[in-house]
C-alpha cells in the first residue's frame, strides 16, 4: 500500500535500545522485562504489571488466574477482536455475547444485566478503538452480582475514565503492543492488577507455572510459555517514554480527518470527545449511512486498496464467525453490532501519516461514496 492502514513509528533511539540488549547476555526474563513492567504499572497507576508475549496471552492468563473454567459464562462484546472470546474458550468457559452502544461501540450497560445468569462469573470490558467504556455502571452491575471485571485495554493505553487511566479500574486489565497499536514492542502485552494474588498467579502462569520464590526450579501450576523477551521490552520502554507526544499526534490526526469529513452527509464520523472520558486514538473509524449496504462498503474497501490505500473492516462480529456458528443453535440477536459492523470503515491511521496523505484518503473516499 502507498498509504497503509497502519505503520509503527520506530526511532533511532528505539533501534539503539534494542541493539543494546543484543550486546548483553540478558535476552529473556532479564532486567529490561522488569523495567518495562515497572514503567507500565507506574504509567497506568496499577500496583503490578506482568509483561507477556501478546494481548491474547494476557487475556487467557486473566481468565485462568481468576479461576474461570468449564461451566462458567463470561459476558463479552461481539464487536471486537476474536481473541476476547477465544481466551474464554481456552479455559472451556462460555462467552456470552452482549450488544453494544451505537455511539462508542462499547458494551451497552443497559443490556448487561439481562444477560447475567447463575453461571456468569465475569465481564470482559473492551475499550473499543481506545474509547473508554461506561465503567461506572458496568462496575456497579458487576459488584451487585459478584462478578469479576476484566478490562481489555489492548487498544486503549493512555485512555482515561473520570481522570483515571483505564486498565487498572477493574479486577485485572490487559494491554497489547502489536505494531498497529499506539506504542509497540513488536509482539507483546501486559497484564495489570491491584490484586497481589492475581499478580502472583499470572506471573507464575506466564513462565510454565514456575514458582520463582523456590530455591530450585519448582513448577506448582500448569503454566504456559507466554514470556516476552528483553528485546521487545527495551523497545517498549523507549516507546513509553514518548507516549504523551504519540497520543497528542494521534489526536491531531483524528482531528484532521474530522475537519475534512465532518461535512460529508453520507458519513458518520467518531466523536472527538465524550463526557468523563479521554480517548486514546487507536484507529479512526467512519460509518456509512443507511442508504449504503455492506456490499458497497466492501466495494469501497477493495477499490481504495486497488489505488494503494489501505482500509480496514473493523470489526467482523465474532458471533458470525464460522468457528462460533453452532449447528442447530439459535442465532444471537445483536442488531446494533451487526448494523454498525456492516458500515464501518477504518481509515489509514499512524503517527507519521502526512497531511497530503490524509487529504488523498478523504478525497478518494468521498469520490467513491458520491456516485451511489
Amino acid at each position: 500500500m502507498r498509504i497503509p492502514l497502519s505503520a509503527p513509528e520506530i526511532t533511532e533511539q528505539d533501534i539503539e535500545a534494542v541493539t543494546g540488549v543484543l550486546r548483553t547476555s540478558s535476552l529473556s526474563m532479564g532486567p529490561k522485562v522488569r523495567d518495562f513492567e515497572r514503567a507500565i504499572s507506574h504509567y497506568v497507576g496499577a500496583a503490578d504489571a506482568i509483561a507477556v508475549n501478546s494481548g491474547t496471552s494476557g487475556l487467557h492468563l486473566c481468565i485462568r488466574a481468576l479461576g474461570i473454567s468449564e461451566g462458567d459464562e463470561v459476558l463479552v462484546p461481539s464487536f471486537t477482536f476474536i481473541a476476547v472470546a477465544n481466551a474464554v474458550r481456552y479455559e472451556k468457559a462460555t462467552p456470552v455475547f452482549v450488544d453494544i452502544d451505537p455511539q462508542t461501540f462499547n458494551l451497552a450497560p443497559s443490556l448487561l444485566e439481562q444477560a447475567i445468569t447463575a453461571r456468569t462469573r465475569a465481564i470482559i470490558v473492551v475499550h473499543t478503538f481506545g474509547c473508554p467504556a461506561e465503567l461506572t455502571r458496568i462496575l456497579q452491575i458487576a459488584r451487585r452480582h459478584g462478578l469479576f471485571v476484566i478490562e481489555d485495554a489492548c487498544e486503549a493505553i493512555g485512555a482515561e475514565y473520570e481522570g483515571q487511566k483505564v486498565g487498572a479500574l477493574g479486577d485485572v486489565g490487559v494491554f497489547a503492543f502489536y505494531p498497529n497499536k499506539q506504542i509497540t514492542t513488536g509482539e507483546g502485552g501486559a497484564v495489570v492488577t491491584n490484586n497481589p494474588e492475581v499478580a502472583l498467579k499470572v506471573r507464575m502462569l506466564r513462565n510454565q507455572g514456575r514458582d520463582d520464590s523456590a530455591e530450585r526450579f519448582q513448577h506448582t501450576e500448569l503454566g504456559y510459555n507466554y514470556r516476552v523477551s528483553d528485546i521487545n521490552c527495551a523497545l517498549g520502554i523507549e516507546q513509553l517514554k514518548r507516549i504523551d507526544a504519540i497520543l497528542d499526534r494521534r489526536q491531531s490526526i483524528a482531528r484532521e480527518y474530522s475537519d475534512i469529513l465532518g461535512s460529508v452527509a453520507d458519513l458518520i464520523i467518531p466523536a472527538m470527545a465524550l463526557p468523563r472520558r479521554k480517548i486514546s486514538w487507536f484507529v479512526y473509524v467512519v460509518r456509512l449511512t443507511r442508504r449504503f449496504d455492506e456490499a458497497h462498503r466492501d466495494w469501497i474497501v477493495n477499490e481504495m486498496k486497488s489505488r494503494g490505500i489501505g482500509l480496514g473492516r473493523y470489526f467482523a462480529p465474532i458471533h458470525l464467525q464460522p468457528i462460533y456458528q453452532v449447528s442447530g443453535s439459535g442465532k444471537t440477536a445483536l442488531p446494533v453490532t451487526e448494523y454498525q459492523a456492516s458500515r464501518s470503515l477504518a481509515l489509514p491511521f499512524f503517527n507519521r501519516i502526512r497531511e497530503e496523505e490524509i487529504k488523498e484518503v478523504c478525497q478518494t473516499l468521498v469520490e467513491l461514496i458520491r456516485p451511489v
